[in-house]
């Protein structure tokens, strides 16, 4: 019935299933939903704190998580009670009026120790009068009962599911879930984080016992649609294709939206030349089937991991006319692309721009890119002689020197073994915190704009000899985080490993790459010798060459099979990257920020900003600076902004509030103007999406603050505000 409604709608006939009533989603006294609700909109309805009253905001309470590391959650509040999950996934549930602990669950109490991914937060869902948690942690999501804390055994396997099993592969990978899914009806609906060499997909579970309902192979299988954009045999090459970032659902007409990542492997994609869909695409799906409605691909042939950062936002619009139910996708290039709901049609034409050709001959390029004609790119799309940092004279050197070095193709470099600039670069643009949609059709977004490196290298020696076997397969497995240098990216979370002997040894290394650490996965898939021969490569320890074949296979329980299975079967597992990566002639050198000589990006100022786009007419309303370097300041620099992370809240109230910023701030912004009206100091940056709530009448407002990508100090505390009485 569903898809006859549909091709009513797309021919532009009338039917009662075509419109819904005239709403705008917004959370109330509960932020009942990650983002605040089902549309991902990060709009509350509430309006106790308003323009007017925004000064007397003060801290009401504060709470210590006990944890420390990047704490990103967007905090859930039901009934009074907040559930968090901690830097290290141990689950609170706290009084929302006084933060008053109440219980904590540890998922490692269940499994022992779990690969650390960085959590941003839980579902929650009631049956009843009874209210369930979900949360995850390394690949198991757990079901706890929302009063005691307690695990609901008659959930899959005892409380828990692992996220490798039914995904219509062999075996039980690792698959991850960093950002949580939303609640439709009976079911629970997510896409997941996959190794580069594991097929994405975006699945429905049943709440209530774990069993899966529906999937979609968002890298599709032979002979389904979508297939034909892949070379021959490409499911022995590629991988990924799924959607981490997160997902909404326009409950009403019963259809949920994903945003997809790269392919697999991510800056090699010589083996999987085509537009690869469904990897970075809007993928408007049956809620109740998984069925796939219609598409829309925003990167061709990405090697570049400009993955779609960001959760689709549904809002409505006025547009030529008319009232439109649309949803609204940013990229990692600082774009924003809308379409409508129910079609999938952009609301503005979409141009096929050519792009750069590959500098390597075996690597292919795929020839145009998408470019929306409105809205405005919120970010500068080319780094520019008109770009020089202006805040030193050194820093303007710098900048000239090596841009007239090296240059600059936009987000979408040519494969090259040359160092080229590319931005927006990796982190934004648009990044994971998400988007924040008023119901005059106003979306509030912040992004980044700091210029990256992007460089291919090859994966044997100069000479063309083989490089030996621990390097080679560390620049296949870990170089693209730590730099075929390994000197890292400390500031992203990448530790230096060029003098890793000092701190670690083999056996405290060896339980780092099985159980992962911080933002880096499990690597247990990999095969036991190749752990070793890394290992011996980072301790300075290795004496054997690279073996002319390998044994490429591990023991993998059997679908369907428990923790200890009794029978094992053999599947190739070659490198977290892509069944591949062995074979391959490059990879990538890893991520490498622009900077200047003290450490900031070497681009012109702003680094990062707020935007107000008004989506009924495709305009920028106002853009300003978010985020400061005192520093800077006090020598006489505008306000430059800084890289953030973690998206804005905007309120009934006229309100934006966001943190995001890396100088431990948190801020409140007129939603007309971009004026901050408010602005207090946190123990650590607030590199996460606020939520804001009621308990008894009161509005409080809470955000997370704790590890930053930006500098070493870590910590996990909860900070609410209220308003003085």
């Amino acid at each position: 019935m569903k898809i006859k409604i549909l091709t009513i709608c797309l021919l532009g006939l009338s039917f009662s299933g075509c419109e819904k009533p005239e709403t705008h989603e917004g959370a109330g006294a509960d932020w009942a939903h990650y983002l605040g609700g089902a549309t991902s909109n990060q709009y509350s309805n509430l309006n106790q704190i308003n323009k007017e009253n925004v000064k007397k905001l003060k801290v009401a309470w504060t709470y210590d998580t006990g944890d420390s590391g990047h704490y990103q959650v967007n905090n859930l509040i039901i009934d009074g009670k907040l559930y968090t999950t901690s830097p290290l996934s141990r689950v609170t549930a706290l009084d929302g009026a006084t933060g008053e602990h109440i219980w904590t669950f540890d998922p490692s109490d269940v499994h022992g120790q779990l690969a650390e991914l960085i959590p941003r937060g839980v579902m929650y869902w009631k049956d009843g009068n009874h209210g369930r948690i979900l949360t995850m942690k390394g690949s198991y999501l757990y079901t706890i009962d929302a009063t005691t804390g307690q695990l609901i055994t008659s959930f899959g396997k005892g409380g828990w599911i692992h996220l490798g099993e039914e995904l219509d592969v062999e075996g039980k990978p690792n698959a991850y879930l960093n950002t949580p899914g939303h609640i439709y009806k009976d079911m629970f609906i997510i896409g997941s984080n996959v190794g580069e060499d594991v097929p994405g997909a975006i699945r429905a579970f049943d709440l209530k016992t774990g069993k899966r309902k529906w999937i979609f192979h968002s890298l599709p299988r032979p002979g389904e649609p979508g297939s034909e954009t892949w070379p021959e045999n490409y499911l022995e090459k590629a991988g990924g294709a799924s959607d981490w970032s997160g997902l909404a659902i326009d409950i009403p007409r019963e259809i949920v939206y994903v945003s997809t990542e790269t392919a697999g492997p991510d800056f090699y994609g010589a083996d999987r030349y085509g537009e690869n869909l469904f990897a970075n695409s809007v993928v408007a799906l049956d809620a109740n089937t998984g069925e796939r409605l219609w598409h829309q691909q925003l990167v061709h042939h990405d090697m570049w991991d400009l993955d779609l950062p960001t959760p689709p936002t549904l809002l409505t619009v006025q547009h030529e006319g008319k009232k439109i139910d649309v949803v609204a996708q940013g990229t990692k290039m600082g774009l924003l692309f809308v379409f409508d709901r129910v079609t999938g049609e952009p609301l503005w034409p979409i141009e096929e721009r050519p792009a750069p050709e590959s500098k390597i001959d075996e690597v292919k390029t795929w020839p145009t890119q998408p470019f929306p004609t409105k809205p405005p790119a919120l970010t500068r799309q080319k780094y520019t002689e008109n770009d020089y940092s202006n805040i030193s004279p050194q820093a303007e050197l710098i900048s000239k020197d090596v841009f007239n070095k090296l240059g600059n193709y936009g987000s979408y470099p040519p494969p090259s073994l040359e160092q080229t600039i590319i931005f927006p670069g990796y982190d934004g643009g648009m990044e994971w915190g998400g988007s924040a949609a008023d119901p005059n059709g106003i979306l509030y977004v912040n992004v980044n704009e700091v210029p990256w490196f992007y460089q291919l290298i090859p994966t044997k020696n100069p000479d063309g000899s083989p490089l030996s076997y621990g390097e080679s397969f560390y620049r296949i497995s870990c170089a693209a985080c730590h730099g075929t240098d390994r000197k890292g990216s400390p500031s992203d979370g990448f530790p230096d490993l060029t003098n890793i002997s000092e701190r670690l040894d083999k056996d405290m290394l060896k339980r780092l790459i099985t159980n992962g650490v911080g933002r880096m996965p499990a690597f247990n898939h990999l095969p036991e010798d190749r752990q070793d021969a890394i290992i011996s490569f980072l301790l300075g320890m290795e004496t054997i060459d690279t073996p002319q074949q390998f044994d490429f296979t591990i023991p993998v329980p059997k679908h369907g099979e428990e923790e200890e299975p009794s029978e094992k079967e053999e599947r190739p597992v070659l490198s977290y990257f892509c069944s591949s990566c062995d074979l391959m002639p490059y990879t990538f050198r890893g991520f490498q920020r622009f900077n200047d000589n003290e450490g900031y990006p070497a681009i012109k100022p702003p680094w990062g900003t707020l935007n107000a786009v008004d989506l009924n007419t495709g305009t920028i309303k106002w853009k300003v600076p978010l985020g400061e370097y005192e520093e800077l300041t006090e020598r006489g620099i505008p306000i430059t902004g800084t890289e953030n992370y973690g998206g804005p809240v905007v309120t009934a109230g006229g309100l934006i509030f966001i943190g995001a910023s890396s100088d431990e701030k948190f801020r409140v912004f007129d939603k007309e103007t971009g004026e901050i009206l408010w602005e207090h100091d946190l123990p650590f940056d607030g590199h996460s999406t606020p939520s804001t709530y009621a308990v008894d009448g009161k509005q409080y407002v809470v955000i997370s603050a704790g590890g930053s990508k930006m500098k070493p100090i870590q910590g996990g505390m909860l900070v609410a505000f209220s308003l003085d009485e």
